[in-house]
């Protein structure tokens, strides 16, 4: 899987800090897949009918675009972590509006912290199927997954996702999706196959 050097993306984050909208708009694109998995997990299934993930990233490039002047960082975690702020807010504000307590002033602290978390998560994830080359001299490692998962074939990327990032057992997952326990084991096991050929035969 082909992914930009750590140093190349260092000095594309010292071109969009000069003002370069075409930078700007190329790095936002590389988090795409990152920040889109990380809604996913946070949307509630209520929430699900108003707003989706792709609406929420593209809240959060724009405010992102809009705000970029106060990004101090020149690292790649620490333009993940603002992006991943910015994209509380914007849960927070989506939750807000469609809440009956929308006074609740700790909300968007709340957002800010399951969103690290999920990304804790994801890199938990991927530290089992990255080499140390591949996730510290190339690219943060969730970002790596995030985008081979978004490679996968649905139905591969939901099984992955519900078995390892939302923790539901091969029966909880047989049971949403109607079909048999070694059915589900089966097509966990050619996911979890397309997944390690995409990360580069690692261990997940």
């Amino acid at each position: 899987m082909h992914v930009i050097s750590a140093a190349d993306l260092t000095q594309m984050i010292a071109l969009a800090r000069t003002g370069s909208q075409d930078a700007l708009g190329q790095l936002l694109e590389f988090y795409r897949s990152y920040l889109r998995l990380i809604a996913s997990l946070q949307i509630s299934e209520k929430l699900q009918a108003k707003v989706s993930p792709s609406d929420l990233i593209q809240a959060t490039f724009l405010q992102a675009g809009k705000g970029f002047a106060e990004f101090q960082g020149h690292s790649e975690g620490e333009l993940m972590a603002w992006l991943r702020k910015i994209l509380a807010s914007q849960l927070a504000m989506e939750v807000r509006r469609y809440a009956t307590d929308r006074r609740n002033i700790q909300l968007e602290r709340q957002m800010h912290v399951e969103v690290d978390q999920s990304s804790v998560l994801l890199n938990f994830l991927a530290a089992r199927g990255t080499t140390p080359s591949q996730s510290v001299m190339r690219r943060e490692r969730a970002v790596l997954l995030a985008d081979a998962l978004d490679k996968l074939p649905r139905d591969y990327r939901d099984i992955i996702v519900q078995r390892h990032l939302k923790g539901l057992s091969f029966a909880d997952i047989a049971q949403l999706t109607n079909r048999s326990v070694d059915s589900v084991k089966s097509a966990w096991r050619r996911a979890i196959l397309k997944l390690r050929e995409s990360l580069g035969n690692g261990r997940l």
